[in-house]
Parts: structure tokens; sequence; C-alpha cells
């Protein structure tokens, strides 16, 4: 039941909750149909029956799903940054091949030293 005017009801305690139940379910059929509960009850199962419990449980749980740690984050980071170092070494010495093939071909194809 709800109170108040015709244009502005006011739902009832027992409404609320019942949306709020409804909006519960909803959400966890949702969740059940995108596999969530079955991949989080799969990494909880897997936890559960690790003899020796991870140190840090939630990394066991991203590592479980596939997701990065932290450790490897820093890692990929460290081999970015030298994966760009390098990729700058060789675009320094493409220049200076492609400056050095341009001087070469510009002397009609002369040979250095004659």
């Amino acid at each position: 039941p709800t109170l108040g005017c015709a244009s502005t009801p006011i739902p009832s305690k027992e409404g609320s909750a019942a949306m709020a139940e409804s909006k519960k379910e909803e959400f966890r059929k949702y969740l059940e149909r995108a596999g969530v509960i079955d991949a989080l009850t799969k990494v909880l199962v897997a936890l559960y029956e690790e003899p020796e419990k991870p140190a840090n449980a939630l990394d066991f749980i991203k590592q479980y799903l596939g997701a990065p740690t932290s450790g490897d984050v820093e890692t990929m980071k460290a081999e970015k940054d030298e994966m760009v170092k390098k990729n700058e070494e060789l675009t320094r010495q493409l220049e200076e091949v492609t400056n050095r093939l341009a001087e070469l071909q510009a002397g009609g194809g002369e040979q250095e030293g004659q």
C-alpha cells in the first residue's frame, strides 16, 4: 500500500523491501548468466583446496582468473622501458644507415678510396 495523494505515492516499507529483493534477485541472475558465480565458486574452491594457503589470497585469485599480479606488472613495465630504449637505438641506427645509403647513391655509385 502507498500513502499520500494520487500524484505522489509514497511506497510502504514492505513495498521498498520487495523492490530491493527483486533488484537483488535480478542482479544474482545477471551474475549467473555472465558466468561470474561459477568462476568465483571455482576460484574459491581452488583456494580452499590449496594445501599451503598463499600469503596474499587476492593475488592468488587474480592469478587464477588470469589477471597479472603486482609483480607481473612491475616486470612488464621494466620490459617496456627496455624495449622503448632498444627501439630508439634501432631507429637511430636505421637513420644513420639510410643517410649513408643516400650519400653513396648521390655519389653516383663511386666507391670510396678511388
